[in-house]
């Protein structure tokens, strides 16, 4: 008699699920979900790098920490790190610097958790708002190619978008109220490409409310709105685009000489165009006078060239073939006229306004070459030339940020860093503080805080270091300068360690230059150091 044996049979718990995950990935929706999850993971994780390693300063996380704080506090945005750095006289807020009452829109995170790091947290869910925007453009510009294709761009731009370096630089050096800028501009651009302009006219107004200058770039659609509707029957598009044309340099005029001084700023603050002339009127009779100035000043120095080349090159040179690249002419001219060699590199967070711009510009180019009307050739130029922009966008995102996160060193403070964390646990809460750049953001949610710098503040705790450079200080021998004048004026030293030092003052023996911002003081700006301007990554 013969036994026959069963064979058993394979298991099928893998197979549905590797059907779900196929389900999954086959959805737009879910699509847009899981990039929109790694925008944010992304680079929030950077955001909290740095902050672990102690390299994001009072300027500019402590500065939008005490600024978004006065809002959750029903207050006005006041940053004693701003104001006693640069000398702004009492009364002075953060609308006085920048007109961006957009901030206020944050202050509930800081309800559910009172720390600095709730901006990081923003910022990152500001940028990972920007996935669905930027996947539904290149529906707009793939719209008439052939489906499969139209998929796959909005997979590419929407995975470009999430991972784009110029958001994580931005992520990097912490916070800026720009991080607004990249959702409400990818809006108003999406907007306008379904001809929603109610949307667009909301979205460019929270831009004229996120930061002054942008208003010149509403103003700039406004243009493109009129180019694009010139020769059609959309009159909603040309009375829009009239609107934006006018409104948005107006608002821009109305914030710099109004509203900005009304809240303590002082008027022409942030004009850093020496070549041009001493003010606005100033430059416009020069220019008059020879008006090849602009050309002569956009290319006076080499980051400059190098500054645009990387920003098209990158891309290649794709959004130069589209109207809506206009959107980036006055950012991109404020930068490049500057006389401020921290405008001319890629190190800060200038270019995520920019990001929006040139990616939708490159889409709409790769979308007209897709059209199932053209050639086969160009259709294949088209894919080739995306997929090389998409590319080199990526590769150009690990080395500027995503392969930090892989290197534990970098989520470590070094020794200095760590030894100015463990000072300032030292300090009580309440007291009134000068500390170090880096160690500012840890000290702006229970302490009285303001930088030091090159003025002494007369503040019952100093916290700073003898042998390494920090913002604002030129050379760390004026640092240690700083420390011997405390110490002979009635400061003693607490604790000391790797080069920090914390002091405390003992009495009211006046100190030599020691001031406070008045009625009467008069804003003044840094003198940027001789070694920023030279390197295109790191200023």
């Amino acid at each position: 008699m013969t036994t026959q044996t069963a064979t058993p049979s394979p298991p099928r718990a893998a197979a549905p699920a590797a059907r779900r995950a196929v389900d999954v990935l086959r959805s737009p929706a879910r699509r847009t979900v899981l990039l929109g999850v790694l925008c944010f993971t992304v680079m929030c994780a950077i955001g909290m790098q740095g902050w672990m390693s102690v390299s994001l300063g009072g300027f500019d996380l402590g500065i939008f920490d005490q600024g978004v704080r006065g809002y959750a506090h029903f207050g006005l945005p006041v940053s004693t790190l701003k104001s006693y750095h640069h000398e702004f006289p009492p009364g002075f807020s953060l609308l006085g610097d920048h007109f961006s009452p957009v901030l206020a829109l944050l202050a509930p995170l800081y309800w559910i958790w009172d720390d600095p790091r709730s901006l990081i947290i923003g910022q990152a869910l500001l940028f990972a708002l920007g996935v669905p925007l930027i996947r539904r453009i290149a529906a707009h510009g793939f719209a008439a190619a052939e489906p499969r294709t139209a998929r796959r761009a909005a997979d590419v731009a929407g995975l470009v978008y999430a991972l784009g370096w110029p958001l994580l630089v931005a992520s990097r050096v912490g916070f800026h109220e720009v991080a607004f800028a990249v959702p409400l501009t990818l809006l108003m651009l999406e907007r306008g490409l379904a001809r929603r302009y109610g949307t667009v006219v909301f979205a460019a107004v929270l831009l004229c409310c996120t930061k002054e200058d942008l208003g010149l770039m509403v103003g700039a659609y406004g243009l493109v709105l009129l180019l694009r509707t010139r020769r059609t029957g959309d009159r909603a598009g040309r009375f829009t685009g009239l609107g934006l044309l006018l409104g948005g340099p107006v608002a821009a005029a109305v914030a710099i000489t109004w509203l900005i001084p009304a809240m303590g700023g002082e008027p022409g603050y942030y004009w850093n165009y020496d070549a041009l002339g001493a003010d606005g009127g100033d430059a416009v009779r020069h220019l008059l006078h020879n008006p090849f100035l602009l050309v002569q000043t956009a290319f006076d120095q080499p980051l400059k060239p190098l500054l645009l080349l990387w920003l098209f090159g990158t891309l290649f040179l794709l959004p130069l073939r589209s109207a809506t690249v206009l959107c980036a002419v006055p950012l991109l001219a404020e930068r490049i006229l500057s006389s401020n060699p921290n405008h001319w590199s890629i190190a800060r967070h200038y270019d995520s306004m920019l990001w929006p711009i040139l990616l939708t510009a490159a889409i709409e180019v790769l979308g007209r070459m897709s059209s199932a009307e053209r050639p086969a050739r160009t259709v294949r130029r088209a894919r080739l030339l995306g997929l090389g922009a998409a590319g080199v966008a990526l590769v150009a995102a690990v080395p500027i940020g995503l392969a930090q996160l892989v290197v534990p060193s970098s989520w470590e403070p070094r020794a200095s860093e760590a030894a100015l964390v463990r000072a300032a646990a030292l300090i009580p809460d309440g007291a009134s503080v000068e500390a170090d750049n880096q160690i500012a953001p840890r000290l702006t949610a229970r302490t009285d805080v303001v930088l030091v710098d090159g003025t002494p503040r007369g503040r019952e705790y100093v916290l700073t270091r003898s042998d390494k450079r920090s913002f604002p200080f030129k050379t760390d021998k004026e640092q240690a300068d700083r420390i011997q004048l405390l110490l002979t004026h009635g400061y003693r030293q607490l604790w000391a360690e790797d080069g920090v030092v914390l002091l405390h003052r003992e009495g009211d023996e006046p100190i030599p230059g020691e001031h406070v911002p008045g009625p009467g003081s008069r804003p003044v700006q840094d003198e940027v150091p001789s070694d920023v301007g030279h390197n295109l990554f790191r200023g």
